[in-house]
C-alpha cells in the first residue's frame, strides 16, 4: 500500500530528490538493469549514497552501504526503486538493508520485475524494517521509463532527437546539412547519446554521413551508445567508420529475416551483430519487432538519430515517446528535406499528439523537449 503524501517530510522529499539525481548518472550505463540512486541518512546526516554502477552491479544500495559502514546502522534508507530480492549476479539488496541494520526504507515506486514485484518490500517488513513508498513515484517512473517499458510492453522507451531549421528541415535540397545547428546544441545532443542504451540510424543516414554515432564529450568517450543501423539489404558498406569500429564499440544490424546468409556471416565476422526481423507492409524491417528484440538484448532506452524514414516508421509504428527538437533560427524552404519523411497520416485524428515539456537556449539554438500524449 502506497503511503499517504501527508507522512513525508519535507527533509524526505529532500532526500529521495538526491537519490533520483544520483540514479540519473547511471543512465545509458547500467542496462539491462534499471537506475537506482540510494541516500542513507542517520541522525539528520547523509551517511553514504549509491547509483548502479556501470554494467547493473553493485546496486545502488550496496553502493551506499558500503560508504556508510557501521554509519548504516538505525539509519534511514532513501531508495528510487524497490529494493531486489532475488539471487542474481549480486545478493538480493533487501537482505543486505536488513543485515546492516537499517531501520526505515523510502522507496519512490515498486520494481514490476517479475522476480521482485514487491517481494523486495514483503521482505524488509518482514525482518522488521519500516517500509514507506510512493515518495517521488512520478518523478521515480519518469527516470526508469525505459526499464519499465522493457519488463512491461516488452520495448525499450523511445526518444527521436531532431536537430532542424524552424520549418523543420534537415538539409537543403542537395543534401547539405552540416551544420543546421550550433557547436552547444552538437553537444547537448552527445550528452543525449551518453544517456541512451543505443543509438539508432537508418541505412540512408548511414551512407550518406559515414558517421561514428559516438559520443565525444570529454571524459565521456567511454559513455557511447551500441550503434544500431536499420539496413533492410544489409547495404552497409565493410569500409564504414561502424563496421570498423564494431570490435571497439558494439555495433548491430537490423535487417530482414530474408537477408542473404552469405552476406549476414560477412557482418558478423567483422564483429557486427545482425537482428534479422520480419518485413513490414513497405518491405522495412518491422519497427514492432525490432523494438521487442532489442528489449530482448537488454536495451532500455534508445535513440533516433536520423533519418526521415526511420522518424517515420518509428512514429508510424507508434513508438515514439519522447521527442528533442533542436531548432535553427533559419529557414530553408519548401525544397528542402524534411525532417520527417510521409507516414500515412490522412487525418488530423491520426496525427502522433505531444506535450512540450521544457524549452532552453542551447547557443543560438533552443531545444524543445517533449513527451508523447496518451488518449
Amino acid at each position: 500500500m502506497t503511503t499517504p503524501p501527508s507522512a513525508f517530510s519535507a527533509q524526505d522529499r529532500r532526500h529521495m530528490l538526491a537519490a533520483l539525481a544520483l540514479a540519473e548518472r547511471g543512465l545509458g550505463a547500467v542496462w539491462p538493469n534499471p537506475a537506482v540512486g540510494c541516500v542513507l541518512v542517520r541522525d539528520g546526516q547523509v551517511v553514504g549514497r549509491g547509483w548502479t554502477q556501470p554494467g547493473g552491479r553493485p546496486h545502488a544500495e550496496t553502493e551506499a552501504l558500503r560508504r556508510a559502514g557501521e554509519d548504516a546502522r538505525g539509519a534511514t534508507a532513501y531508495v528510487t526503486l524497490e529494493p531486489c530480492s532475488h539471487h542474481g549476479k549480486t545478493p538480493p539488496c533487501a537482505d543486505a538493508l536488513v543485515a546492516a541494520g537499517v531501520a526505515r526504507v523510502v522507496v519512490a515506486c515498486g520494481d514490476p520485475d517479475p522476480r521482485v514485484a514487491g517481494n523486495g518490500l514483503r521482505r524488509l517488513a518482514d525482518a522488521g524494517v519500516v517500509v514507506e513508498t510512493g515518495l517521488c513515484a512520478d518523478e521515480a517512473y519518469e527516470v526508469n521509463r525505459g526499464f519499465f517499458n522493457r519488463i512491461l510492453h516488452d520495448r525499450p522507451l523511445f526518444t527521436l532527437k531532431l536537430a532542424t531549421t524552424l520549418d523543420g528541415r534537415i538539409a537543403t535540397h542537395g543534401g547539405e546539412s552540416q551544420w543546421i545547428t550550433g557547436e552547444t546544441a552538437r553537444h547537448w545532443g552527445h550528452g543525449l547519446r551518453a544517456r541512451h542504451d543505443a543509438i539508432m540510424v537508418g541505412i540512408g543516414t548511414a551512407l550518406a554521413d559515414d558517421p561514428e554515432l559516438t559520443c565525444r564529450l570529454p571524459g565521456l568517450d567511454h559513455r557511447s551508445p551500441v550503434r544500431v543501423v536499420v539496413d533492410s539489404r544489409l547495404r552497409l558498406p565493410l569500409t564504414s567508420r561502424l563496421v570498423r569500429g564494431a570490435r571497439r564499440v558494439p555495433t548491430w544490424i537490423v535487417t530482414r529475416s530474408d537477408a542473404e546468409s552469405v552476406r549476414l556471416k560477412v557482418f558478423r565476422d567483422c564483429g557486427v551483430e545482425v537482428l534479422p526481423v520480419p518485413p513490414d507492409a513497405a518491405g522495412m524491417p518491422d519497427m514492432v519487432q525490432a523494438a521487442a528484440v532489442l528489449a530482448g538484448h537488454g536495451i532500455t532506452r534508445v535513440l533516433l538519430e536520423g533519418g526521415a524514414r526511420l522518424a517515420a516508421s518509428a512514429l508510424r509504428a507508434d513508438l515514439v515517446d519522447r521527442l528533442e527538437w533542436f531548432r535553427a533560427s533559419r529557414i530553408i524552404g519548401g525544397d528542402g528535406l524534411p525532417a520527417v519523411a510521409p507516414f500515412g497520416v490522412d487525418r488530423l485524428a491520426d496525427a502522433r499528439g505531444f506535450a512540450r515539456t521544457g524549452i532552453r537556449r542551447a547557443g543560438d539554438d533552443v531545444v524543445e523537449s517533449y513527451t508523447r500524449q496518451r488518449l
